[in-house]
């Protein structure tokens, strides 16, 4: 399942994803990861979070994170839940030519049984098509 979490900057989003992070822990089986572009919120998670700084890695593209992605999961079997905070930023990617990445995510959470959630700072009239199904 992927889940997004959007609104423009200020409205809660990692607020929002911090304490569903948190909550996960509690109530989801299997690891639970949560990727940042830096490390101003890692200790806002419990220990039991496993919290990454993708911004250490360099990222420049969608593809590029797409495959840090890739490389979690195949390191790891155990990981059931990603959330994705600042996901825009560190995509560094235009959103209406990402439809490419969902499809894929959204391949990678039925066949592995993952949930991602991710926070989008986007409003209601900015987001594409292929994103609505997935807002909360």
């Amino acid at each position: 399942m992927i889940q997004i979490i959007y609104g423009k900057k200020g409205s809660g989003k990692t607020k929002r994803i911090l304490d569903m992070a948190n909550q996960m822990t509690e109530t989801r089986g299997g690891d639970v990861v949560f990727i940042d572009d830096d490390n101003s919120y890692m200790f806002d998670l419990r220990h039991e979070v496993r919290f990454v700084n993708a911004g250490e890695y360099n990222m420049r593209n969608a593809d590029m994170f797409y495959g840090f992605l890739s490389g979690m999961l195949a390191q790891n079997f155990d990981v059931k839940v990603i959330l994705i905070d600042a996901f825009l930023k560190l995509t560094k990617s235009d959103v209406n030519e990402m439809g490419w990445f969902f499809e894929r995510l959204n391949a990678v959470s039925t066949d592995r049984d993952i949930d991602f959630i991710l926070s989008v700072s986007l409003d209601a009239e900015n987001i594409p098509e292929f994103m609505k199904p997935y807002l909360i």
